[in-house]
């Protein structure tokens, strides 16, 4: 495990060296290395074998503390995943511990909930006094989750055991470290008593001691503590039956009007005095009512009036009566008034006061549905609250007017802040009115409303500084980012533009724009719509996120928006578009293929222009294209050009908004900026935050206040409110489409086919002209079937060079960061399974592809299947049977002599051919695996090709002659041997260009 020595130093000592048996997946003579190690050994079958490995066998206490410092570091927008990245010269968590962390985390929160309970179990060859989590309700289900997305490796140690009982033993473990670290004090006071005093205050000292271990208990001793100690956590976990226990709180009625009829002026006179007092009956008009409820059906409700009539319940074993007094005398140790009513006969509810409804409301209910208990609260229930609303109004005349043309995040508006009740503003008299009530439940204007002292006293402090003035269009949108003051949410109320676009219709304002006339090609309906938008963000000076899903063309948007801004001989600012290393050679060709007019620099390599000579080239380029790693590094230079764009290509490369490269980027100014990503978000909400803060910078708000109101509620806690408050303050500036849109399917082809191009590493240039040389030799000096021989082992080895430099050498050295080709398969794979798709890879040589298997496996932690020449029928048909059946995202590896015709794998949408057969007819068949009847989504075909090479030219040849392809290529790549050697020469030929 890459990370021991530095788990070591982390837990300060608090582990102890020693060495565990595990069950790993093998090579032959060795375990492979871990997933975050990037390295591989090239095993041809991996196994699950048995290894002596060393390790840290860490207390409970200890790992709670290491885990505590994960769960920062992979929550922090400078977290970072890939293999061999580091955070401040820290390593990186791998995916098993930060799964431990969450494990931690959720165990943290059940400790802080209550959701625990003392007990003595037996340990070794005596008993010890240990805490142990409560799994039922919310608490149960999270625990099926977490153990559905256990890794395999924490479950590896000792003989191999279910998910379930790894996960119960560590839950349990560090459920009682927590409940110790909770309460460091004694729970029983005085001295501590001896090894023969009773049994029960040793065991309760023992509860919160260092040791936990009981001395000298004999089993009879233990046994009487024990059993009603076993029968308590029985009966809490008796919570995930058929049915429980619900409670339904119910507002008192509504008051029935006694006074006459009113006059329209008394009416408003009447509603201008503030909020109608609070209505009850003897001050007890509000009742919990007590009910059975179907765990699995909530819609199967069952009062107590039911239950005590003798009714019987199906599916409920025993008597329905018993199952509820049982379940009110669990849910009494969360809310003690449940005792109230158990003195009675027959109970069916309580009845409460107004500051008992409020807090049954605020407290009860969150503690007793949290517990599993079913809970139903009034509609506006956590809706109706005091909160403040921002009118804000465009200027239309003055500095910092609105206009079509000058809207932008620094123009100025007009705006006043008042208090509301929802959609409705009150006075200060009526604020007033609220405060000398003193009640936390208030009927305003026929609603009910709650009310505590913080938000009365943030009430009067917003009165009291009410402001109304000029503020920014950037402000008014952090005002909704962040909702509001202190605990009075925020209501926007905006006209013009900004309306629009706080409203989600802005697209009512969009001006359609056609494809550009110099665009070679048509873009689709659903391509035009986002030229569209793009076009219209960009004119009002917005930065914007294209996260359309891969396949759906946000190359060829980008390059029309590109050309649509320099029709009719405009001449804007250029464009400095950033992206991976494996994507040059993409845009150069597809800037050559759909915009050929415009003029595209490559700022890359060691012969990129500087100084003078930069600056003029790049005054009549209309796009410069460079990479994140040179744009760091050029980072002052870049910085001095004036750029009307600035596009950042897989832009989830900026995720990590404390890196460097990402800090460069950032830094560049542009007029307005643009990110393309079909995954806006892959691990964490904060990726979110530093694309966004890309793309206009300071929206929303700084790391830590986003961390603190949006990323923990939504991540830890499902928050739907901070959900829809991030969806309004980012929706307009987000164009999303997915391949599932029904409205984007109709406008997509059956089949996609597209080409991508990739370049070669240093190493795998040295190698492609070293092989050059060597055959042209050997090619010259031959003749007949010799000179043809060499030619296709030429070929050969030559493609082989293209795939990776240990498939030519063969000497099961590592793979990570040597090949261009499989650096955009790592990319586009991970993007494949993040999006719940799945792709067939096809290769030409079975050895590469036994190469590829265990890295993919191990790089994507996904399933990838191998199937190659040399299965029998029995693994083939279980290979495909998985494929076909099991929902699990996953890559398919496929040998194209062994499955390029006879298999149905329609399970697929996605088809690579990551090294070329260059016979048209043979590639389709075998990408027909995927597109045949029974397909029901679209398919994407993508072909690798390494620009500058043999790859790309015979590419231009096939393409040259398509119509008579199948007759010129013939069945594979013998046609090749008949070309002379100058023509040889050239097709091998290494160009500058191929070079990454």
């Amino acid at each position: 495990m890459p990370l021991w020595g530095d788990l070591a130093a982390a837990i300060s000592g608090k582990a102890t060296v020693s060495e565990l048996t595990m069950l790993l997946p093998s090579a032959a003579r060795s375990p492979l290395p871990s997933p975050e190690s990037g390295l591989n050994v090239g095993a041809r079958r991996p196994r699950i074998s048995s290894w002596r490995v060393p390790g840290l066998l860490v207390e409970p206490a200890a790992a709670l503390d290491l885990l505590d410092v994960v769960d920062d570091i992979a929550r922090l927008p400078a977290a970072a995943y890939e293999p061999g990245e580091s955070l401040d010269g820290a390593p990186v968590p791998g995916t098993s511990l930060r799964y431990l962390a969450v494990v931690a985390a959720n165990v943290r929160d059940m400790v802080r909930r209550g959701r625990i309970l003392p007990q003595l179990v037996a340990e070794g060859d005596g008993y010890a006094a240990r805490w142990r989590p409560v799994l039922t309700g919310a608490d149960g289900t999270r625990f099926r989750e977490l153990t559905a997305a256990m890794p395999p490796v924490c479950r590896a140690a000792g003989e191999e055991r279910p998910s379930v009982h790894v996960l119960g033993e560590l839950v349990a473990g560090l459920a009682d470290a927590a409940v110790r670290q909770a309460l460091p004090e004694r729970l029983l006071g005085g001295h501590r008593p001896g090894t023969r005093s009773p049994l029960a205050d040793r065991w309760i000292i023992a509860l919160t001691g260092d040791d936990a271990f009981l001395p000298g208990v004999t089993a009879h001793a233990a046994e009487q503590l024990a059993r009603p100690l076993n029968a308590w956590m029985s009966q809490a976990q008796r919570a995930d039956g058929p049915f429980r226990v619900c409670f339904r709180l119910a507002e008192p009625p509504e008051p029935e009007a006694t006074e006459p009829e009113t006059t329209e002026q008394e009416s408003t006179e009447q509603e201008a005095t503030g909020p109608e007092p609070p209505t009850t009956e003897d001050g007890e008009a509000w009742q919990v009512e007590f009910a059975l409820q179907g765990a699995d059906d909530p819609s199967l409700y069952l009062p107590a009036e039911f239950l005590w009539a003798g009714e019987t319940v199906p599916g409920l074993h025993g008597r329905p009566e018993e199952t509820l007094l049982a379940g009110l005398g669990r849910a009494a140790r969360l809310y003690p008034k449940i005792d109230e009513a158990l003195r009675g006969t027959r109970p069916s509810g309580i009845r409460l006061d107004m500051a008992g409804a409020f807090y049954f409301l605020r407290h009860a209910a969150p503690l007793l549905q949290a517990a599993g208990f079913g809970v139903q609260l009034p509609a506006w229930a956590g809706k109706s609250r005091l909160g403040l609303k921002l009118t804000t109004r465009s200027q239309r005349s003055g500095p910092g007017a609105a206009s079509d043309q000058g809207f932008g995040l620094g123009q100025l508006v007009n705006f006043r802040v008042d208090l509301a009740i929802g959609d409705e503003t009150i006075t200060e008299d009526q604020l007033a009115e609220l405060v000398r009530l003193k009640v936390p439940l208030v009927r305003v204007r026929g609603r009910w409303v709650e009310l505590d002292d913080r938000q009365l006293g943030a009430a009067l402090r917003a009165v009291e500084r009410r402001r109304s003035g000029e503020m920014t269009v950037a402000e008014v949108i952090q005002e909704v980012v962040h909702g509001g003051e202190e605990d009075l949410p925020m209501v926007v109320d905006a006209d013009g533009l900004l309306g629009d676009l706080l409203s989600g219709e802005a697209d009512r304002r969009l001006t359609p724009v056609a494809t550009p006339v110099a665009f070679h090609g048509s873009l689709r309906p659903y391509q035009e719509r986002g030229l569209s938008w793009l076009a219209f963000m960009s004119g009002i000076g917005l930065g914007a996120v294209l996260a359309d899903d891969m396949g759906l063309g946000k190359t060829a948007q980008t390059l029309s928006l590109l050309l649509e801004e320099r029709a009719d001989g405009a001449r804007p600012d250029p464009t400095l578009l950033v992206c991976p290393m494996s994507l040059l050679s993409n845009w150069q060709k597809e800037a050559s293929r759909f915009a050929p007019s415009l003029d595209v620099y490559l700022h890359h390599g060691g012969s990129r222009l500087r100084e003078e000579e930069l600056a003029e080239r790049v005054s009549r380029a209309d796009l410069v294209l460079t990479t994140y790693g040179t744009a760091l590094r050029d980072r002052g230079t870049l910085a001095g050009f004036t750029w009307g764009r600035i596009v950042c290509d897989e832009a989830q490369a900026i995720k990590n908004s404390a890196a460097r490269q990402a800090q460069a980027v950032r830094s560049l100014p542009a007029r307005t900026r643009l990110a393309l990503t079909g995954t806006p978000v892959e691990n964490h909400l904060a990726e979110l935050w530093s694309i966004m803060e890309f793309c206009n910078p300071g929206l929303l708000g700084t790391a830590k206040a986003f961390r603190t109101r949006f990323q923990e509620p939504i991540e830890r806690h499902g928050d739907e409110a901070a959900t829809a408050a991030l969806r309004r303050a980012t929706g307009p500036f987000v164009l999303r489409r997915l391949k599932t849109d029904k409205t984007i399917i109709s406008d997509l082809p059956d089949k996609l086919e597209m080409k991508i191009w990739c370049t070669l590493t240093p190493e795998q240039a040295t190698l492609y002209q070293a092989v050059v040389e060597d055959m042209m030799g050997k090619i010259t000096s031959s003749e007949g079937i010799e000179r043809r021989g060499n030619v296709l082992a030429a070929m050969t080895k030559l493609k082989q060079v293209c795939n990776h430099p240990a498939h030519l050498l063969k000497d099961g050295s590592r793979l990570a960061g040597r090949s261009g080709k499989l650096a955009r398969l790592e990319e586009l794979a991970e993007e494949i399974v993040a999006e719940g798709d799945k792709a067939l890879v096809f290769t030409q040589y079975a050895e590469f592809g036994t190469l590829l298997q265990p890295y993919l496996a191990a790089h994507l932690d996904r399933p990838v299947l191998w199937l190659h020449g040399g299965l029998p029928k029995a693994g083939r048909d279980a290979l495909v049977e998985r494929f076909q059946e099991d929902d699990e995202p996953m890559v398919f590896l496929l040998s194209l002599k062994a499955a390029g015709t006879g298999l149905n794998l329609t399970a697929a949408n996605h088809v690579v051919h990551v090294d070329r057969w260059w016979n048209p007819a043979v590639e389709n068949q075998a990408t027909d695996r995927a597109f045949r009847i029974g397909q029901t989504k679209n398919v994407q075909v993508r072909k690798f090709i390494c620009v500058g090479t043999l790859e790309e030219r015979i590419d231009e040849m096939i393409e040259r002659k398509k119509a008579l392809a199948e007759s010129v290529v013939g069945a594979g790549e013998d046609w090749i041997a008949n070309l002379s050697t100058e023509e040889l020469r050239e097709l091998f030929r290494l160009s500058p260009e191929a070079v990454s």
